[in-house]
């Protein structure tokens, strides 16, 4: 595989292939493979460190937006696409276009009001523009109103809606055995081959030292990425706060068809229930968990790094949202849904869902500017789901050195890393910034 991203050559298509990850991006990669003509001939590898559905992976949830509400024009005509899909031969059972309120104050707003006028481009979409929280309150069926959105204004796309993202991914996962040419793997990789003599990767080392090989290695391992190659300055692990509650049977009815309410500029957000079960979540700047480890890439076991890494329930059975998350849900709670939120109805269920997070909120999709026969498809930045039907073959597109136009100078290996204070974001993340995951932890003690 001639794969060095700096070669101006198009690359040669693989004779084999190992996905490190069966998430979002490993999974819709693997479906791409087997369906693309041109890689009728390729052997295809996927390896995760678990069984599928794999319990803590980010794609694995009740619930997950669909939406094309982008202040990027690129990531809009992309998600316009996959909601196509959605709605048409994508998992369509498991996709509900109930809508979504995003609403904003202060600074957020530029976000909100460039993905209205995106959405107005496009055209299609039935949008409703709300002007006051009361409108917002009204639009989206809330009890009460967003009160610490004093001032907040938004939109309600009706066309956006919601995915069962486990229904989904389950749909995807017996899509692709059923062609019968993906090898699925489940154990940890515990290091990449490198060659640094000619800097070149020829697969993976398992825990149980069994050695992988292929022509091309992709790593689309989400956040656990940044423990098998070094990103620092590039992603790092972000953990998010997402709180369960069940509910009645006329509740149920009553919160079904509503559509999702988003605010950007505390992140809180609630989708609509489903069998009786509600979540509520923050979409934030989240935890950080500095974790130092060996360094990926290095043969000398005594050279570390410290990254942000993911610390999950299958670390810690016993884990649980940190008081903080939990307080900051509830309040939301008791602010929109008042009935839902009385001391009586404590969350049955709470957890820590690990995005990638970048710079910018672009997509990581890149050869490795330093190793040949690496690419590397991570950087979800906690907007990559709702692309499940279409990322595998964007990701193939910038295999074969086709990067779709409007993705040029988006997806590629930044020239340069980063110091992660410097980091401007995409304008859709508010909320508490700063917070270390092992901090709020301690707090906690005793508190839940």
């Amino acid at each position: 595989m001639s794969s060095s991203s700096s070669s101006s050559a198009t690359p040669k298509v693989p004779k084999s292939v190992i996905i490190v990850g069966s998430g979002a991006f490993g999974l819709s990669t693997a479906w791409a493979l087997c369906r693309n003509p041109e890689f009728t001939y390729t052997s295809i590898t996927v390896v995760d460190r678990q069984s599928f559905p794999t319990p803590d992976g980010s794609s694995i949830d009740t619930s997950r937006i669909i939406r094309p509400d982008y202040a990027s024009p690129p990531y809009n005509r992309l998600a316009n696409i996959a909601q196509d899909r959605w709605r048409t031969d994508f998992a369509p059972e498991e996709y509900h276009e109930t809508g979504l309120a995003l609403t904003a104050w202060g600074k957020e707003q530029k976000y909100v009001q460039t993905a209205l006028d995106n959405v107005r481009k496009i055209g299609t979409d039935k949008v409703e523009v709300t002007d006051s929280p009361e409108e917002i309150g009204r639009a989206a069926g809330l009890e009460g109103t967003d009160a610490w959105g004093n001032g907040s204004t938004g939109y309600v796309n009706w066309s956006s809606g919601w995915a069962n993202a486990e229904g989904a991914m389950i749909w995807l996962r017996e899509k692709v055995e059923k062609l019968n040419r993906v090898k699925f793997v489940v154990s940890s990789v515990k290091k990449l081959l490198i060659d640094h003599k000619t800097n070149t990767v020829s697969g993976v080392r398992l825990n149980d030292s069994t050695e992988l090989t292929a022509d091309l290695t992709i790593l689309a391992a989400g956040a656990w990425t940044a423990s098998l190659i070094d990103l620092r300055g590039i992603c790092k692990a972000t953990g998010q706060v997402v709180c369960y509650m069940p509910i009645t049977d006329a509740e149920q009815e009553r919160l079904a068809n509503n559509p999702t309410i988003l605010n950007l500029s505390h992140g809180l957000f609630m989708i609509p229930p489903s069998n009786k079960l509600l979540k509520v979540a923050r979409h934030g700047h989240g935890y950080v968990n500095p974790t130092t480890i060996p360094h990926p890439e290095s043969d000398n076991p005594a050279e570390t790094i410290t990254t942000s890494l993911p610390w999950t329930a299958v670390d810690d059975p016993h884990q649980a949202v940190p008081e903080e998350g939990q307080r900051d849900l509830r309040n939301f709670l008791t602010a929109i849904h008042p009935s839902l939120a009385v001391p009586s109805r404590p969350f049955t269920k709470s957890k820590i869902c690990w995005y990638t997070d970048t710079r910018d909120g672009d997509f990581l999709i890149s050869y490795h500017p330093k190793y040949s026969g690496l690419f590397v498809a991570t950087g979800g930045s906690g907007h990559g789901f709702k692309f499940l039907p279409v990322i595998g073959d964007s990701i193939l597109e910038c295999v074969l050195g086709r990067t779709p136009k409007d993705f040029v100078g988006k997806w590629e290996w930044p020239a340069e890393r980063l110091p992660e204070e410097k980091w401007p974001g995409d304008g859709s993340r508010g909320g508490p910034v700063g917070l270390v995951l092992a901090e709020e932890m301690a707090k906690s003690k005793g508190k839940l």
